[in-house]
């Protein structure tokens, strides 16, 4: 199965206090107005919150699923080409664990209890 921009989109937006706003020419994705997700690369690609360490762990163990955008290599996100996710399960964990970054403590309280 393909995961396209549609995927990432539902899986986003299932989750509690997110927004979709078109900033920088791509949607963006922010929970409480922190932003976690950005649809760039005419939505074929996602970049998601990951701290660095993890992030170049990634980049290095799957180079043709992750990689760092150039402007970002300072920064805590990693891309994700959408054509190499292996199913909407894997998408739906990355997009959670991207939002749980950004999610109040509160927030994420109150997940939790879910």
């Amino acid at each position: 199965m393909k995961v396209v921009g549609d995927d990432v989109r539902a899986a986003a937006l299932a989750l509690p206090q997110v927004r979709e706003l078109f900033e920088w020419e791509m949607p963006t994705f922010r929970v409480a107005k922190k932003l976690f997700l950005t649809l760039p690369d005419g939505e074929t690609s996602m970049a998601v919150k990951c701290p660095i360490a993890e992030r170049n762990e990634l980049v290095l163990a799957e180079p043709k699923k992750f990689w760092v955008a150039a402007h970002e290599v300072g920064g805590a996100w990693v891309r994700v080409r959408l054509e190499a996710l292996d199913d909407l399960d894997e998408l739906a964990a990355i997009v959670l664990d991207s939002w749980r970054q950004a999610a109040s403590p509160k927030l994420l309280e109150e997940f939790a209890d879910r």
